[in-house]
Formats: structure tokens, sequence, C-alpha cells
């Protein structure tokens, strides 16, 4: 055969399958020692935890939330060793906070470990064991035995506690015991160098605050496992994981099998010709074009008219096709043009149907999309996030990352995966009926948050609209709400401290919404549940489901009373008008639940409802007697009793009594003096109210219309006079048919 002619082999199936297999097989041992996961894949199964590390709410805590210091330590690792000789690269955030400001030391530490069963030394070795392991340490304690550069540095440690290189992250702007989250990366190449970023941001810096020349061969087996370590240095130091992603390259393949033949997966490409012998059969009456010496191969997918003969021609030499007869190749020309123009008319009707049904539907989805689009327009930063990411970052809004429900939605809590920054992502639950009004709800919750700027509200980092949901995304508060954190019987209580500054902060938010913004917003839905707390504690007021936005001085439109019952006013559950008023007797009751540890309306005591309870003491000048006893004494009296007569005058049943909310706030931080606070609970007048009377009378009809009955002297009759009202209302509204669970809706 002319060296120009190519051969064409052939390959029975069972071989093929056989080439196939194996080349798939050498091709996944090449990887098989890769290790790659993130926090997002994480179970308690592929962790282990040593010593005081656990789990709590969706972080890994490596020491114990405990008010007294200690010198413990606790280590948390990835359950299945790894090979980290070929190098590694792991990002992690981490938070280190303290109870008490006063008290720090210890630190956390990357751990590279021999085992997985033992938990090194507490107090100043972190819980390393100083000759087995190696680590990155994070120190927030200057040790000088081991030559500690500051209470404030990164460090590499080889198989001892004295650092081979540090690096003071004063220079980098960075606090470890500030109670902000903290992001590290650490990279590590074999034979060149460990490199460490630190940052505020979860954007990794352009260079490293630390790299050192290191060689691990020395000091690390094989396989090792890896992880966190950390420890109190008689302190109440608390050292959170909240992310972590780890991997390692593949390791270098030996010399790669031979892939099996071209042939041997697909159908052959066409062969190198010899310009004087044919390529293929000619036909009568038609000259072949000019054809160059070498002709590309086809696409392995498809085999073409001019390779088909070829391939025929390669199998049986000892055959040549004849030529068909004209008439047949006519006909069958003429049919297959008929068939084809058929097939192309339907595929273009078809085409045009479908777009037409696209267009309809995107003209759909787009007016929708303008609704939220334009809402969120008002805002500077939200940006639009895709399902697809919003999924991603929820584990396909898996039951574990639920972190909590707000008014008509769940919320998750969320890594966003090209930054790994944490969020809280709030879903509309779309519960059939309620469907439209839940988007409604989210509509309004999108409008008025986005153009809002306060450091007490919870901030909106971007909203999704895709597959009929709509989402909200949040920044992500480490301490979760308010009243899971007074009422966690297994944490400690929340000091003082942290309380007065909760309450000044919400109402510092309060009196933004009410009198600072270009116009005025009702929360309407003041609660302990709605605030949340940042990793300082700091009170961030959100969900805006239930707010709306009145011009300054407007009279608000009547709607049906929404909240929750012990923040309800009064006025408010019959009229269903809400004013600052309103927000204000709901930061009353949110006030005297802070301070008292006990829910507006519950089940504790004599009596189930707060508010009268602490004016009761109040009225025998026992108002201290109603502190919340897990505080054990630990406050100040003076400014303690000032909170529980702001609390009281804020919760007064006439709504005219309330202060506003800028008062508040001076009240709060000692600026001005709480008004005279009456021994005992004034009933609900409205001699001096004629605009609230007025309201209430318009409500009458209303209510008889829906056949309520207010009183149990009307309940025979169809109708209910203003003055019976009236009356109900001077005994504060007790008389009211409202039932009234322990933190029940009224929805």
């Amino acid at each position: 055969m002319p060296p120009a002619m190519a051969t064409l082999t052939t390959t029975s199936p069972p071989l093929l399958l056989l080439s196939i297999i194996l080349f798939l097989l050498a091709d996944a041992a090449a990887t098989a020692d890769a290790v790659r996961f993130d926090y997002a894949t994480l179970t308690l199964a592929t962790l282990k935890l040593l010593g005081d590390a656990h789990l709590n709410n969706n972080t890994i805590r490596l020491t114990r939330d405990l008010p007294v210091p200690t010198s413990a330590a606790g280590r948390a690792l990835y359950a299945a060793p790894v090979r980290l000789l070929a190098g590694f690269s792991t990002s992690f955030a981490f938070t280190v906070t303290t109870l008490n400001r006063g008290s720090v030391g210890g630190g956390l530490a990357f751990v590279v470990a021999p085992d997985a069963a033992s938990v090194g030394d507490g107090g100043a070795f972190i819980g390393l064991d100083p000759a087995a392991d190696v680590a990155v340490e994070f120190d927030t304690l200057m040790d000088l035995q081991f030559g500690d550069v500051n209470g404030n540095h990164v460090g590499v440690d080889l198989g001892s506690m004295v650092s081979v290189a540090a690096a003071d992250l004063d220079l980098a702007g960075v606090e470890l015991t500030s109670g902000r989250t903290v992001y590290a990366w650490i990279e590590y190449a074999p034979g060149k160098a460990m490199d460490v970023f630190v940052s505020y941001s979860a954007k990794r810096p352009p260079a490293p605050v630390l790299s050192a020349t290191v060689d691990l061969a020395g000091y690390v087996k094989e396989q090792a496992f890896v992880g966190f370590s950390a420890s109190t240095q008689g302190s109440t130091e608390i050292h959170a994981i909240e992310w972590w992603s780890f991997s390692t390259p593949s390791p270098p393949s030996p010399a790669p099998s031979k892939p099996p033949p071209v042939s041997a997966v697909a159908p052959p490409p066409a062969r190198v010709l010899d310009p004087t012998l044919p390529s293929t059969p000619q036909l009568p009456g038609i000259t072949p074009p000019a054809t160059p010496a070498t002709v590309s191969a086809p696409p392995t997918s498809s085999v073409t008219a001019a390779s088909a003969p070829a391939i025929s021609v390669a199998r049986n030499n000892a055959k040549t096709p004849h030529p068909p007869p004209q008439g047949a190749v006519a006909g069958a020309a003429t049919a297959g043009a008929v068939v084809a123009a058929s097939f192309a008319g339907f595929a273009l009707w078809a085409l045009a149907r479908r777009a037409k049904a696209r267009k309809r539907d995107a003209m759909a989805v787009a007016t929708k999309r303008d609704n939220v689009a334009s809402a969120a327009a008002m805002a500077r930063s939200p940006r639009e996030f895709s399902y697809k990411e919003l999924s991603a970052a929820t584990r396909g809004f898996d039951a574990s990352r639920v972190i909590g429900n707000g008014a008509f939605g769940v919320v998750y809590k969320g890594i966003v995966p090209d930054t790994g920054a944490m969020v809280a992502v709030k879903r509309c639950t779309n519960a059939n009926a309620d469907g439209a009004q839940a988007r409604a709800e989210f509509l309004s919750e999108l409008s008025i948050i986005a153009g809002l700027r306060h450091r007490n509200l919870l901030r909106l980092q971007g909203w999704c609209y895709e597959k009929g949901e709509i989402l909200l995304v949040y920044d992500y508060m480490r301490n979760g709400s308010l009243d899971r954190t007074l009422f966690d019987a297994s944490s400690p209580a929340l000091p003082w401290r942290h309380r007065h500054e909760i309450l000044a902060g919400v109402a510092s938010a309060l009196a933004y919404l009410h009198h600072e913004c270009d116009r005025r917003v009702i929360h309407r839905d003041v609660k302990s549940s709605n605030v949340m707390l940042d990793e300082s504690y700091r009170a961030r007021l959100g969900d805006f489901g239930l707010a709306r936005q009145a011009e300054h001085g407007a009279s608000p439109d009547a709607t049906a009373a929404a909240g929750t019952m012990g923040y309800l006013a009064p006025e408010y559950m019959l009229t269903g008008r809400a004013t600052e008023a309103t927000d204000v007797f709901s930061f009353g009751a949110l006030v005297l639940e802070v301070a008292c540890g006990r829910r507006p309306i519950g089940t504790e005591g004599r009596c189930n409802n707060l508010v009268e309870w602490v004016w009761s003491l109040h009225g025998e000048a026992r108002v201290l007697d109603a502190v919340d006893p897990r505080l054990g004494g630990e406050y100040d009296e003076g400014e303690m009793r000032r909170v529980l007569l702001v609390g009281l005058v804020c919760s007064s049943p006439e709504p005219e009594r309330r202060p506003g909310m800028r008062a508040v706030v001076q009240m709060l931080s000692g600026e001005a003096d709480p008004p005279f606070v009456p021994a005992a609970r004034p009933s609900m007048s409205f001699s001096a109210n004629h605009q609230l009377l007025l309201s209430l009378q318009d409500s009458v009809s209303d209510y008889n219309a829906l056949g309520l009955n207010l009183s149990d002297e009307d309940s025979s009759s169809d109708s209910l006079s203003s003055s019976s009202l009236t009356s109900t209302l001077r005994k504060g509204g007790h008389d009211i048919g409202f039932s009234s669970t322990a933190g029940g809706d009224a929805r």
C-alpha cells in the first residue's frame, strides 16, 4: 500500500468496551488522592469533634460559651486523613468573641495532626501538641516564653510553639478579638512557600500577610488530619469557625497508558488520499470537484457522505458499488426534496409558535420582574442574585439550613459560592391561597428596606425573582434573633450591658424610621424575634413584611390588624390604623421583655400580661422586683429603673401619653428623664382624641358587617354602638374577643 494511503482498522465490541474502561480507570487513578470539600458539604459524620468543640447555630464552636474564665481546649478535624505533601489550599472564616471584653487569651489555629483522637494542651498551647502538630496559629495573647511578637499575630509552627515565622496583624488592620468575622487563606506549595492571607473582607487580598519558606516533608506523615484547634487561656474567649474550604491538587500521574485509537470510540476519519486515485465512485455525468491532497477529518460524531463509501471500500475491497440508474436518482432526489420542504415548513411553524409562547411568557415574567426591579431601583447597593446561586448557597434550601421564620417566609443560612460570604436568604412560602399576599408582602419589604440606611437596620444585600419565587438576601447575623438569645436556657444569660445597648439600638432605628426618612415608615411588627444580633450583639431591626410608608403628617390608611399579640396597641387592634404610637407601644413591650426576661404574654406567675404585672409592682414601689433573676443583680439599679419606667410609659393604653421615639432615645441614653408614670395603669380615654373616636365609629360598621360582637352585652344584637365600643375600650381592651396565645400572630 502506498504511504499516502491510510489503513483502516476495526475493533470488536468487547475489545472496544475494555479499552474504554481501562482508559477511564487510568484517568480516575490519577485523581484518586485529590481531596476537595467545603463547609456546605460537611456533616457531623465527616467531622471529628474533640474536647470542648461542638456545633452551635450552624457554626463549629471550638470552645464553650462560659461566663467565667477557664483554661480549656477543643479541636475539630476532618474525619478522614488526607495527603498534604503535594500541597494544599484552604480558606476559612472565624470569629473570636468574649463575654467579658477584658478577658482575652488563647486563640485558634489551623492544625495538621498525625491522629484524630487527642487534644493538645489548653492555655497558651492553643490546644496543640507542640511535638507532633504543624499549625498556623492566630494568637490573641502574647506569651514571652514562646517569643510571640504581640497579642495579635499569625505564626507558622513546625513541631514547636515557637513560630518559625510570624506577622503582626495590626499591620494588616485586623484585630482578632474585635468580634468581627475574619477571613483567612493558607496556600502551601512544597519546596516553595506557605502563604497566609488575612482580611475582614471575603475577597482575598492581593498580597499575603505572612510568607514562610517551609518544607513539611520532615514534619508531616504521608497522611495526616486537618482541622482547627483553640483554647481559652484563663479567659472567656469563644472561637467559632463560620466557613471552611479545603483542597489538595491531583498528584502527577505516571506515564499515561495509550488511549484507545480514535476508530475504537468513534467513526473513522476520512482517509489520507493519493491524488492519483479516485476517492469515491464517480456517478455518470457528474464531474467531481478538485480534491486536495488531504481531506480534514469530519467531527467524530458524524459520518459524511464522502467518508461513507470509503468505509465500504475499506471493509470489502472485493466489492465495487454499481452506480444506480439515473431515474432512481432523480426520483429519490425529488422525494427527498418534498420531504425536506415539508419538514422545514413544519419546523418553521413549530419554531414560530414556540417563539410566540416564549415571548408571551417573557412579557408576563418581565412585568413581575419590573415590579421587583422598580422597588430595588431605589437602592444603591442591593444586587440581583440568580436562583441557581441562592439554591447552591443554601444547599438546595435544605431544612438543616433553616435559621428562622419571618412574615410569610422561611429564612435560610447561605454561603455565596463565588465569594464565600455568609448571608441570610428569606424565601417566600407561596402557600396556596396566601401566595398573592405573600408576594405583595415581599414587594413591600423590598421597596421599603432597599432605600433605608441605618446601622441598626438589617442590611439588604440583594434579591431574586425566578421560578415564581421572590427571595431576599440579608447580612447574616451570627447570634441569631433576640428572643432566642433571651430565652435559650442552655446558654448563659445575656448580660445587662448587651441588653441595654440592644434596646438603645432598636430605639435609634425606630426614630430613624419615624422621623428621619423622606417618607416615614411604620414597622407594625416590632418584637424580639424581629431583632437580629450580629457578632458583637449589636441590634439589627428586620422583617419589614408588614411595614407601611406614609407621608409625614398624613393620616394612615386603615388595614386589617396584623402583628403579634402582646405587642399590639389596643387602638390598633380595633381601628387597623398603624401610627408611630403603635410602634412605640410595641417597643414598650419589647423593653419590658428584655429587662424582665419574660414574654409579653405568658403563663409565668399570677399574671400572664407582662405590662400589667410590671405596672402593679411599680404601684407597690417594687418595680425592680420585675428584673430578670438570671442577671444575678449585675446591673446598675438607677439605669434599670429608668429602663423599666420607659417601658411602662411607652406601654400606656392612651396613645397621646406615649413619647416619640426621639424622646425615647434620649431617655435611654440618660439625656432626658422619663415622664411621670402613675402608680395605677390608666384606662383608655378618648376625650382628648376625637380623631381616634371618629376612626372607631367608622370601624363599627366594618365589624358588624363581619358579624363580630365585641361585648357580651351586645352578643344578641346585630349592631354595635360606638358608646358600647368606647365602654369596652375604657376597660383597657380586655373584653375584646381576640384569642391571645404566647407569641401568637394576629393575622
